[in-house]
């Protein structure tokens, strides 16, 4: 199915409608640009109106648009293009301005069951965690606190200025069955991990693992809110995840295995489809940075560098990283030419950059305790922070190193302490996804 573009819409709105056969006046429809599911609209539109009206809908649908949303059509609510600035989602790099963003829920996380994609995503020493509670909640006393230290991560950045959305919160650990795979949910903690905003475009990430399938659910009503408010929505494509989109005998037993694979461009996902996770992209302006990771393959890479040409530029940097999952405890840019480089996971690429005038900043060794349970990431979230604009960063009240840091770069640190959210695989830019921050498109690199 198709869409109307701005110029048939107002077309559309300055001429006298094209009358419709009788058996279509019981359907009004409006199309607006967004989403990505156009062919099961079309098959909607068709059950309803029959064949009477399948002409003047093959007519009346064509635009060069590739995706469709049908909605109800009412007189109070007209078909509008809103303006950059009239737009409620708007974000162009990671430390302009901040204005809203998403929070994630620790409640109701549940543990992934101990699938190959799962097992190839985590530590060795905590394979006997998955494999006992795989499929159940989360220690209930942990997540109770995790809860409680958000809470107040959310009240600090209200206190500075920003406004706060949260996902619903949802049943994970309700069984579900597609035609490829059965699985139980995980969480909505990691909003950064879906959801990804390119200037006034909110893109869904299709994930890559079975247990977060559905994890979009949560965060619809928000989305809807924004769509209806002017943002554009895409939802890539949605894997089916079935057995050929991993690769089931990855040989992974030591450290040593994953550097070795690592080394050799060897992941769990292979490229029998389209997946990436939206926390490989790290955004600078005009150009935006992506890993191929456990969770993000070629394909999905391609087909943002696709959908997002040619206004963005999609560059792939890489890792001597055993384990790449998630650009943003490895690579984070907090400033115009200015980033935060894993000195464990040195960058491949990283004289590029400095040959493009940006300072490669080393943050400093965690100070996160070894007997601390970080069952799906590693101590460096203490790099994983969220720059409020350029000169305040939300960052762990426990890390004094790093603090020290940001002061010695003239950016006021905004202290919380997320210790027990940390364990469930993030930090402050894992539990969050900036929705508006105030400020232009620009280039800043080459």
């Amino acid at each position: 199915m198709r869409l109307f573009n701005a110029a048939q819409t107002r077309c559309f709105k300055n001429s006298a409608p094209r009358p419709l056969p009788p058996a279509a006046n019981m359907l009004r429809v409006r199309c607006l640009r967004g989403g990505s599911r156009g062919a099961e609209a079309a098959h909607l539109i068709g059950a309803v109106v029959g064949r009477a009206v399948s002409g003047w809908v093959s007519r009346t649908l064509r635009s060069t648009s590739s995706s469709a949303a049908a909605l109800p059509l009412t007189a109070d609510e007209p078909v509008t293009e809103h303006t950059p600035e009239d737009c409620p989602v708007c974000a162009h790099n990671e430390w302009d301005p901040l204005e809203e963003v998403i929070v994630g829920r620790a409640e109701n996380a549940c543990v992934p069951p101990f699938t190959v994609e799962v097992k190839a995503n985590t530590y060795e020493k905590y394979w006997p965690f998955y494999q006992q509670y795989g499929g159940q909640t989360f220690p209930k006393d942990h997540v109770k606190k995790a809860v409680t230290e958000i809470e107040e991560m959310c009240n600090i950045l209200q206190h500075e200025g920003v406004t706060v959305r949260r996902p619903e919160p949802i049943d994970w650990s309700v069984e579900y069955k597609t035609p490829d795979f059965t699985s139980t949910g995980m969480y909505a903690a990691m909003p950064r991990d879906i959801l990804i905003v390119v200037g006034n475009e909110i893109i869904e990430a299709p994930m890559a693992w079975r247990a977060r399938f559905f994890e979009y659910r949560a965060y619809r009503p928000l989305i809807k809110e924004y769509f209806r408010r002017g943002a554009k929505w895409t939802t890539a494509p949605k894997p089916t995840m079935s057995d050929e989109l991993y690769d089931q005998d990855y040989p992974i037993r030591t450290v040593e295995d994953r550097h070795k694979l690592a080394a050799q461009g060897k992941f769990v996902t292979t490229e029998f489809e389209p997946c990436f996770d939206a926390a490989d992209f790290i955004r600078a302006g005009t150009d935006i940075f992506v890993q191929r990771s456990q969770v993000t393959n070629f394909m999905g890479i391609e087909w943002m560098r696709r959908h997002l040409a040619p206004t963005y530029k999609i560059h792939i940097i890489s890792f001597k990283d055993p384990n790449p999952m998630h650009i943003d405890a490895t690579f984070n840019i907090i400033g115009p030419g200015l980033v935060l480089s894993n000195p464990d996971r040195p960058c491949r690429q990283i004289e590029m950059f400095k040959k493009a005038g940006w300072t490669v900043v080393t943050p400093p060794t965690p100070l996160i305790p070894d007997n601390h349970p970080l069952w799906m990431s590693s101590k460096w979230l203490s790099m994983n922070v969220l720059m409020l604009d350029e000169k305040r960063v939300l960052v762990d009240a426990n890390e004094t190193s790093i603090q020290k840091m940001f002061e010695s770069l003239g950016i006021k640190s905004i202290k919380v302490s997320i210790r027990h959210a940390n364990s469930l695989g993030g930090g402050f830019h894992c539990w969050t996804t900036d929705v508006r921050r105030r400020g232009t498109l620009q280039s800043y690199f080459l």
